[in-house]
């Protein structure tokens, strides 16, 4: 795997529909609020993620679950393997309902047959594997990045900075949740570590990954909250039509086909992995487990995009990418004290 096709990955499972959930959650929280969460947010992730690459490092890259098993215990695996499980069921249930939406946007079709056509294509790149998938997000992280950079100037016009002062903490819980949704790459360090073969590039690599989606998170969500305030959408770039009417329309919805494309086959192939390595499953079992009940639940009628999101990164992101992470850090290093300790002469 090339450095740029590790770093597609990486950035391509961060910016999806996080990223198009924050301007909506921003705008009850507040933008001043909200950028300082957001930062605080991404130094806190960067350094869990950080973690999961030295663990998964040292253990010839291990999947979160069995790294965690390892420093952990059982109970510890167990709980990873749920949290991952969690996160990446609502993430993914998420992807599909916004791309419905999408594709109901563009072409006028129905939402539940948009999903559809989304579901069949984005899940036959994840039963490919790390090497389609790398190429394919290659060429659409680069295609949303310029599109996210372009987005800017079409709104700056129309900022109000009136709507850069409202503060209501209220919407703190759901923010912080979309925020550590957006950031959460995590599951996927050990797969472009492997890719990679390179300790240190990765951590390099894991960096700029970090780095460049928060500031087009900040200068995207600044943008949209400036733009349009209290009438800001859940799929936050579906407003431009109102500005720009049917380019703005295709360029609004353009953003979250790309975006949530590349976040779903991250996650899925993570997910994946996850059922494969863990659990010990066959490849067609851990890809049908991992694209099959998301959509299902959807067809069933769970389709509240934000709302979505916010649970699953106050749940299973909190715990998978923050909270095991660093007990796996505090484990390790209570063992290494012991040990040291233990040959320590008298």
């Amino acid at each position: 795997m090339k450095r740029s096709e590790a770093l597609a990955i990486l950035v391509g499972t961060q910016i999806g529909a996080g990223v198009l959930g924050l301007p909506y959650a921003a705008k009850n929280l507040g933008l001043i609020p909200s950028i300082a969460m957001l930062v605080g947010v991404m130094i806190l992730m960067l350094f869990t993620a950080r973690i999961v690459l030295e663990f998964s490092a040292s253990m010839n890259g291990a999947q979160m679950s069995l790294m965690a098993e390892k420093t952990l215990g059982k109970a510890g695996g167990v709980l990873m393997f749920l949290s991952v499980l969690v996160m990446s069921f609502g993430a993914l249930l998420a992807y599909i309902s916004g791309m419905g939406r999408v594709f109901h946007d563009l072409f006028g079709i129905s939402p539940v047959l948009g999903a559809l056509i989304f579901w069949g294509f984005a899940s036959a790149i994840i039963y490919l594997g790390i090497e389609a998938s790398g190429k394919s997000e290659l060429i659409m992280s680069m295609i949303m990045l310029v599109l996210f950079i372009g987005v800017a100037p079409l709104l700056l016009p129309h900022a109000k900075l009136g709507n850069a002062v409202k503060m209501d903490f209220n919407g703190l819980f759901t923010f912080v949740g979309v925020s550590i949704f957006a950031l959460g790459c995590h599951t996927v360090v050990p797969e472009v570590y492997k890719g990679l073969g390179d300790k240190e590039l990765t951590k390099k690599v894991l960096t700029w990954a970090f780095l460049i989606p928060t500031v087009i998170y900040i200068t995207f969500m600044a943008s949209f909250v400036l733009a349009f305030g209290d009438s800001t959408p859940q799929l936050a770039t579906q407003a431009l039509k109102t500005l720009y009417g049917n380019a703005g329309k295709i360029i609004g919805n353009l953003i979250p086909f790309f975006a949530i494309t590349t976040s779903y086959i991250g996650l899925g192939l993570a997910q994946l992995s996850n059922f494969e390595e863990y659990l010990k499953m066959s490849r067609k079992t851990a890809w049908i487990l991992t694209v099959v009940p998301p959509l299902a639940v959807y067809l069933a009628g769970v389709n509240d995009f934000v709302n979505v999101l916010g649970v699953a990164g106050d749940t299973g992101d909190l715990t998978a990418f923050i909270v095991l992470p660093i007990a796996m850090y505090i484990a390790h290093r209570i063992k290494s004290l012991n040990a040291s300790k233990a040959v320590s002469p008298p």
